[in-house]
């Protein structure tokens, strides 16, 4: 392939992947009309974004007093929407677009609002049991109740008549309950089980920052076309100025007659030029910013961030699903007491206590008879997939970590979603599963659904999952599980890329590696700059062409991939057996292979009357129609961005 042409095809295909800069700068205009929207919108709530404005919802939410647990709850929702808001600021922002100050601030706030939530909680709860004994049901004579909402679900038990028969405890309606020893049953003491949906108790993950390294490339480079644009419009702006003073001394006279209106005239050509210009340098720094942050996804840790404790859970290789489970055995506070018409309470200064169970210290020697592990039954969050019979941890308060020590007897019926187990001492225990129990995937493809939308299917061992893109949207169009259909409230809720894949992973359908993944799964290693090439560019042909994983993709080095590829046309009816083309790429040359799918061998020869070219585009534009190519350049920038989004963040190519 001679270089002319070679520089002509990377030139045209440069031409094409300006909609990656195009697309983040429509990013970056929706993110400051959002803020505007807000401003303008005054509805009382803060832009999480500005410090004096979190700070102040803070101060002033604190000094709130003699919340109930309803209206806690209530609050919650504003305060949850908050804490997202946050967190996706922090993943949608480009790692070079995000300062380290402003990263600090926004996870400051994050945990400020976390704590300060879970502190109400405990206020509101403290409120309802001084109530407890004139809520107190007339057939057991202890106070029982349960508060459901979209976000939390709260159960309280206390102990008013210490019946030391009483031992069991199942919550109205529900299978949810205790078996307590008899120390307790003849306790001033209450049961909380607060069932939070969110997860607000694991250390937050680190935000993905370039390294050093990666910011002097991007900064040298930005330098560089910063100099030849200034380079050029000084040189332009000398042109003109010499052929506009040339001008001026032979038609002198001409000039002075037509006036000051002239003037303005000539002059505007030479202001345009710099706008332009300014514009171009913008879309060129983009350009290389996108691009940069494209390949510090696929990035590929050397090591594990930290150092394991015996029986730590590690986060990078487990995730907590379905919310965490606050335990808690509290002590009964002083009983609302009537008096002449008014309610008298005793408000104790230090607040809602906790019961040690089991004592820290203790004499009997015996003490493990006497201070049994205490049975709890939960119920499973109904929008969550376990693969796999979950696993409990419970949270270590002092190592800040989640630990699998202190619980025994675990069981779990998958079918009415119960999970049992016994736990030494109360705490807040959460439900964990391989991170990576989808990974690696068997197959998956990527076709044309209709103009700017495509569907996406990945197969794994236990799942699949259609995934449905159109414009800067994604959306899970269906899911099976053990090949059979399965439903989920995130079916036909269109959500933009970085929120898709936040619900999907909080639903148990992780298929987005992480840095460290590689380190927990068998992975077909891919170059990550081979990868973000065979991303983009697939991307860009993602109107028209469909794509599918192939077999010789584990059989070629890793600076090479292989799938196949096919026009798809919208007009077309379905192929049982559609006639795919195997294509290799390098990242700087593609090919049609010889060889097709169902070949004996590998083989990198050249299929007969194909030949080299620099880039998926024009390696498919060889067999292409007229009117796929058209569908190729009016492609959405947006969509494509979406797709190769999508692409890079379940790295089909490595993982498969």
């Amino acid at each position: 392939m001679d270089l002319e042409r070679r520089n002509e095809e990377l030139e045209e295909l440069y031409l094409l992947e300006a909609c990656f800069p195009e697309a983040e700068k429509l990013k970056r205009d929706n993110r400051f009309l959002s803020q505007w929207k807000h401003y303008i919108e005054c509805d009382g709530s803060p832009d999480p974004s500005i410090a004096q404005e979190i700070n102040t919802f803070i101060t002033l939410w604190k000094e709130e007093t003699n919340e109930t647990l309803e209206e806690v709850i209530e609050k919650s929702k504003l305060v949850l929407n908050l804490i997202e808001k946050l967190k996706l600021i922090l993943l949608e922002t480009p790692p070079y677009d995000l300062q380290g100050k402003n990263i600090i601030q926004y996870q400051e706030s994050i945990l400020e609002l976390q704590e300060l939530l879970h502190l109400k909680f405990n206020r509101a709860t403290e409120i309802l049991l001084r109530q407890a004994s004139t809520l107190a049901d007339l057939d057991s004579g202890n106070m029982e109740k349960v508060i459901q909402d979209e976000n939390v679900t709260l159960y309280i038990w206390a102990n008013l008549k210490k019946n030391p028969r009483h031992r069991s405890i199942r919550f109205s309606e529900t299978q949810t309950g205790f078996e307590i020893p008899r120390i307790l049953a003849t306790s001033d003491i209450a049961l909380r089980l607060l069932h939070t949906h969110y997860d607000h108790v694991t250390p937050l993950s680190p935000v993905l920052t370039p390294s050093q390294e990666h910011i002097s490339i991007v900064t040298d480079f930005v330098k560089e076309e910063v100099k030849s644009v200034q380079t050029a419009v000084s040189k332009d702006l000398q042109e003109e100025n010499k052929q506009e003073n040339e001008s001026n001394s032979v038609h002198e006279e001409e000039t002075k007659a037509e006036g000051q209106g002239d003037v303005e005239e000539q002059m505007c050509p030479v202001q345009e030029e710099p706008e332009a210009t300014k514009y171009e340098m913008e879309m060129k720094l983009l350009s290389e910013t996108v691009s940069a942050a494209q390949e510090l996804l696929l990035e590929n840790a050397s090591e594990k961030p930290y150092f394991l404790e015996e029986n730590e859970v590690d986060l990078c290789q487990f995730t907590t699903l379905g919310g965490v489970y606050h335990l808690d055995i509290l002590e009964l506070p002083p009983q609302c007491k009537p008096m002449k018409g008014w309610m008298i309470v005793e408000i104790l200064k230090e607040g809602l206590q906790k019961y040690t169970y089991p004592p820290e210290t203790t004499e009997d020697l015996e003490a493990e008879n006497v201070f049994p592990p205490i049975e709890v039954t939960l119920e499973v969050h109904e929008n969550v997939i376990f693969f796999e019979n979950p696993m409990v941890a419970r949270w270590d308060a002092e190592g800040k970590q989640w630990k699998t020590d202190g619980i025994s007897n675990v069981s779990y019926k998958s079918e009415e979603r119960l999970i049992t187990f016994n736990l030494e001492t109360f705490c807040p225990v959460t439900l964990i599963q391989d991170a990576h129990i989808n990974m690696p995937y068997q197959s998956w493809e990527l076709r044309p659904l209709d103009v700017n939308k495509v569907l996406l299917t990945i197969t794994t061992v236990f799942t699949e999952l259609q995934i449905q893109i159109k414009e800067n949207l994604c959306m899970l169009a269906s899911i099976k599980v053990n090949n059979k259909n399965h439903s989920s409230i995130l079916e036909e809720k269109w959500m933009t890329p970085v929120s898709f894949i936040i619900a999907l992973k909080k639903a148990g359908l992780n298929i987005f590696p992480t840095g460290h993944s590689h380190l927990y799964v068998v992975i077909n290693y891919k170059h990550p700059s081979v990868e973000v090439k065979a991303y983009r560019q697939m991307a860009l042909l993602s109107s028209a062409f469909a794509f599918c994983w192939s077999k010789w993709n584990t059989a070629c080095e890793s600076k090479k991939t292989v799938f196949q590829v096919r026009e798809h046309l919208l007009k077309e009816e379905p192929i049982r057996n559609p006639n795919w083309t195997l294509l290799m790429f390098s990242g700087d040359r593609a090919q049609s292979l010889k060889i097709n799918e169902s070949s004996d061998a590998f083989s990198e020869a050249l299929k007969e009357e194909t030949e080299f070219h620099s880039t998926l585009y024009h390696m498919v534009k060889d067999f292409a129609s007229q009117e796929a190519m058209r569908a190729v350049r009016r492609s959405n920038c947006q969509f494509v961005d979406s797709v190769c989004h999508m692409l890079l963040s379940t790295r089909l190519l490595s993982y498969s």
